[in-house]
């Protein structure tokens, strides 16, 4: 497996409705395509608040690409992106990070 590590920096205010479009969609869409979830969090103390922090794995580094395009190309995802978005981004910035667990990660 591959993990990988995003994290989404939220505008001001939007926070609750970034976490709610992960809730009630995206995990799920994610899921039908391939992409396995391995956990959501938020920042509980230290770094920002208006972070969320998630994982999510692919069976392998060739697997994630077209995994991802197929969520992105998704209808239904692309019409819960616009009605979550039509009064502006929910995110300001987002970063990634492709991780191979060590031979002694109880994720290996």
């Amino acid at each position: 497996m591959v993990y990988e590590l995003r994290i989404y920096s939220a505008n001001p205010g939007c926070m609750p409705a970034l976490l709610a479009r992960f809730r009630e969609h995206t995990s799920r869409l994610f899921e039908k395509h391939g992409i396995k979830n391995i956990g959501y969090w938020t920042n509980l103390a230290g770094g920002q608040s208006d972070e969320l922090y998630y994982m999510v794995a692919y069976e392998s580094l060739g697997h994630r690409q077209p995994a991802w395009a197929a969520f992105i190309a998704d209808p239904e995802w692309q019409q819960v992106f616009a009605d979550t978005e039509k009064d502006g981004t929910l995110t300001h910035h987002t970063r990634n990070m492709l991780l191979n667990p060590t031979d002694f990660s109880p994720l290996a």
